[in-house]
């Protein structure tokens, strides 16, 4: 059968098998049987019987089938796989964590006088969360959580409160690091490192305008963000108001008039940024002096010096430290600099992980999937510390003192009754010791073990629905693939004298459409194999209006246009998962067409951003060049 009546029969059974309801990974799966079917040995679908007669059945295990076998086998065995449930899992210890409070506690303080503040501060906590673990749905429902009641509350537009929210959640899919480029990257066989590198800067110029629509908006229209002390007094003003609720709002109002303003935020918020580089740089000192003292930073051909660990750091990081601390103990003062460090200690846990994360990643210590390991057991440290106060955790310690001794005395002890040997087995046992007491020591607080429990069989789910729809969607692509499917579109779109940008606006409305109807995981594995080729076919002088792009870089560039692209699918009606992740956490009012009405505007700053992608590609390689020589 000819590859033009089997790309028309795959298109018209997935949209069948999908209005049906059948779930993508199994109609994927069905259809990839299909199309070799079709290809190889067409007679079974009339004469059955003739099984074990044709190319594809006569000698199971080659073939067709033995090759399609090996693409799926070779994508579920890749090491970087390995980072997507590590990443669930850190975005699901994150939300019981009660980091994400604090951190819009810490940011509602500095913006708490500004015009549309909680919405600024939503969107400033999705970029946060979304460097952190850049997990959608999770973010959604946590901006739902917190940010929904308050904006609400201070008599927020609703439309404005709830775009502000699912706009600003979808961020995880551009800003790194991003499921949506881990399997891209996958897939397409491109560095993940440099789609990251590439994505910061579109990523951060949607959240920009984003947040430059919300100023703009609500300067134009004050009545659509009330400010928290004009909503106080306008509830003051109330006839009738009870004498309880008026004390209550007397005492909201008189703590809002006390918190700082003008130049004495902005001195707070320097003490604070003070304190962070100050800590930065010591951390950073001691590293680098490290390295320098083992030897480990000797530079050598062909190796890549150590990130901010060499010994020509060594007098920048000194000098920055001891500048950050003369401004803390001559210009700020200690008092001041208390007061700042209270008001803006939620962003601290935050930026650890973040560190942890892309830290250990760009500075060269790990890779992508050790990262998200690393940024995992952050999360879930930090989770640990949250569950007491400092003073809890001194008597915690103090009460478990002795076990901690002869722990630590054990340990001191056990390598002088061990043969040189045996040493490395010994490290090991130390260290697996340590982990899992550490472990079974904080699963005994109940919060700490409900939350990890929760956790894992949320990172369960949320896998397993990922897997299934790559395997599916794998078999399907590797099916449509051998049978000369994307050639065959390629000679087809090529071929037809579109201009090259024509071409692009072309695949940008498809994708667009599948976004509006499929998971983004079925679109990158089915879409992506039949559209990189046909872009990788095109003039290369001839892709965007302004500057030129490298093609080393294309497949780069074209990975990031479709995470953009693959932005505006969340709030997409009618299937638009954000909508759905919000309704679940929403008061009982607010329905799907409203939330759906309140994306409008949000998804027109979605497609500026990819419209700016489009016609400026070289906006990837900045970040990309930056540093080479």
């Amino acid at each position: 059968m000819d590859v033009g009546t089997i790309s028309l029969v795959l298109m018209l059974g997935l949209v069948a098998l999908l209005a049906i309801g059948m779930p993508l990974g199994l109609a994927s799966a069905i259809l990839a049987v299909l199309v070799l079917v079709m290809k190889f040995e067409p007679a079974l679908l009339l004469q059955p019987w003739t099984f074990g007669d044709g190319l594809l059945t006569a000698k199971p295990g080659t073939g067709p089938l033995n090759i399609l076998a090996q693409k799926i086998y070779g994508l579920l065995t890749d090491y970087v796989l390995i980072s997507i449930p590590l990443f669930i899992f850190m975005a699901a210890l994150l939300e019981r964590s009660g980091i994400a409070k604090d951190m819009y506690n810490s940011l509602n303080v500095w913006l708490n006088r500004t015009r549309g503040g909680i919405a600024i501060v939503t969107s400033l906590m999705a970029v946060i969360m979304a460097a952190m673990s850049g997990i959608i749905g999770g973010e959604v429902v946590l901006l739902g959580l917190i940010a929904l009641p308050q904006m609400l509350r201070l008599g927020y537009n609703q439309n404005l409160a709830i775009g502000t929210i699912c706009a600003s959640g979808s961020l995880g899919t551009m800003i790194p690091p991003s499921i949506v480029l881990i399997i891209y990257g996958l897939i397409t066989e491109t560095s993940i490192k440099a789609l990251f590198t590439a994505a910061f800067l579109p990523g951060f110029m949607l959240a920009s305008m984003i947040i430059i629509y919300i100023i703009v908006r609500t300067q134009l229209n004050p009545s659509l963000a009330p400010l928290p002390i004009e909503k106080l007094t306008s509830d003051l003003s109330t006839p009738n108001l009870s004498a309880s609720k008026r004390a209550r709002l007397e005492a909201d109002l008189a703590a809002l008039n006390a918190q700082p303003a003008g130049t004495e935020k902005l001195a707070l918020f320097a003490a604070f940024l003070s304190i962070l580089t100050a800590g930065f740089t010591l951390m950073m000192f001691l590293r680098a002096a490290f390295f320098t003292l083992a030897g480990q930073n000797v530079s050598r051909e062909g190796v890549d010096d150590i990130a901010l660990g060499t010994a020509a750091h060594l007098p920048w990081l000194g000098g920055i430290f001891l500048v950050a601390m003369a401004l803390i103990l001559f210009v700020f003062g200690r008092e001041k600099t208390a007061r700042g460090w209270l008001m803006g200690k939620g962003l601290v846990p935050p930026i650890v992980v973040i560190g942890v994360v892309l830290g250990s990643i760009y500075g060269g210590i790990t890779g992508i999937t050790e990262a998200a390991g690393m940024g995992a057991l952050a999360v879930f440290i930090l989770m640990t510390l949250y569950q007491k106060t400092f003073s809890g955790w001194v008597g915690t310690v103090q009460g478990a003192l002795i076990p901690i001794i002869a722990f630590v005395a054990l340990l001191i002890v056990l390598p002088h009754f061990v043969v040189a040997g045996d040493r490395e087995w010994l490290v090991k046992l130390q260290v697996a010791g340590t982990f899992f007491l550490v472990i079974l020591l904080t699963l005994r607080i109940p919060a700490v073990r409900d939350g990890l429990w929760d956790s894992l069989l949320r990172t369960l789910r949320s896998t397993g629905t990922i897997i299934w729809v790559t395997i599916g969607a794998a078999a399907l692509a590797g099916a449509y693939t051998i049978a000369g499917g994307p050639q065959f579109v390629a000679d087809l779109i090529v071929g037809s004298d579109m201009p090259t940008m024509l071409i692009l606006l072309t695949m940008m409305v498809i994708l667009l459409f599948m976004g509006a109807f499929m998971d983004w995981v079925g679109i990158v594995l089915l879409i992506i194999p039949v559209f990189l080729p046909i872009v990788q076919r095109l003039p290369i002088e001839e892709i965007g209006y302004f500057g030129e792009l490298q093609p080393k870089y294309l497949s780069v560039w074209f990975g990031v246009l479709f995470c953009m692209n693959m932005q505006v699918s969340f709030l997409s009606p009618p299937f638009g998962p954000a909508a759905f992740y919000l309704k679940s956490v929403a008061p009982p009012h607010i329905s799907l067409t409203d939330i759906f009405k309140g994306f409008l505007p949000f998804i027109c700053i979605q497609l500026l951003a990819l419209t700016v992608l489009l016609l400026w590609p070289p906006i990837v390689e900045i970040l990309l060049d930056w540093g080479q020589p």
